[in-house]
């Protein structure tokens, strides 16, 4: 669009005009109205072209899904990433399901250490007042009381396995599964602009087909490009992923297994040797929550 030109309100000095370029510089003429060289752009105009590309290209995104999904149109497939893809969508699932079973063994087992402790508190309190079954009851008493603080011990671990699984989950696998969304919808683009492209080269060449394939052409080595950028970002982010998973679900299943081996085979001073290992602090008991750990 060539500059807009627009005549002053009032008639320059004699034998002086003024022009005003883009950056406001004056230059002396010799005669003629007050030119604005700047060129007018219109808010609403730049608005109006950003909707109409954005429409453009969800129609073309809608049309190439369409198209794919009807059989009819191509795609472009990495078969390596996408089954690496799939993978990672399989263990989300199969992770999330081991949370959530964690979490309600955390539970059942914060309401047994719950029932134990007032079981022991009951036993305690007729061993004061029931002299002839008193060693019965103190000993039965010392025992739940015991169980009791193992089981916050064992429930310390178990929310610190669910804690580490979780981050695991619902941050780390999600941030990755995010990239990949962004990776599949620069997918389609490149493939619908793809599809424009090898439509129009197998027209007809001439005076008004040119200038069109030519833009065809730099639309689809633009969307190529980030196509090819966003695919190596995944890439990237599933290898770390992949390092990130191991480390942390080795840590988390040792932990896991000595801590229940440790409590059923009552073996106090390993289970308490298991939480110094992995540093996990317990909360005072007697609070109402049921999560006993704070991580280091």
């Amino acid at each position: 669009m060539s500059p807009s030109r627009v005549a002053a309100s009032r008639p320059a000095q004699q034998g002086s005009d003024l022009i005003v370029p883009a950056g406001g510089q004056r230059t002396q003429t010799k005669s003629g109205p007050v030119i604005l060289a700047d060129e007018i752009k219109n808010p609403a105009m730049e608005k109006l072209e950003l909707v109409r590309k954005w429409s453009l290209n969800t129609y073309k995104c809608t049309r190439q899904i369409i198209s794919e999904k009807l059989g009819r149109g191509s795609r472009t497939v990495d078969l390596e990433l996408e089954a690496q893809i799939d993978i990672l969508r399989d263990n989300k699932k199969k992770y999330e399901n081991i949370l959530r079973l964690a979490q309600t063994l955390s539970t059942q087992l914060f309401q047994m250490v719950h029932t134990q402790r007032q079981l022991g508190d009951a036993f305690a309190d007729l061993s004061l007042k029931s002299l002839e079954l008193h060693e019965e009851f103190g000993y039965n008493a010392d025992t739940q009381k015991l169980l009791a603080k193992n089981g916050e011990t064992l429930l310390g671990a178990i929310n610190f396995f669910i804690a580490s699984v979780n981050t695991l989950v619902n941050k780390t696998i999600e941030d990755t599964l995010m990239t990949v969304k962004q990776y599949e919808s620069a997918r389609i683009e490149y493939d619908a602009y793809r599809t424009d492209l090898e439509e129009l080269n197998l027209g007809p060449r001439d005076a008004n087909t040119l200038p069109k394939i030519e833009q065809s052409q730099h639309l689809f080595q633009a969307h190529k490009e980030k196509y090819d950028k966003m695919r190596n970002d995944v890439s990237i982010k599933l290898k770390f992923l992949e390092e990130n998973k191991v480390k942390v679900l080795h840590n988390q299943l040792v932990l896991f297994h000595n801590a229940i081996a440790a409590y059923f085979a009552g073996n106090q001073k390993q289970l308490e040797q298991t939480l110094k290992q992995f540093h996990i602090k317990l909360k005072t008991p007697g609070v109402d929550a049921p999560s006993w750990l704070e991580e280091q």
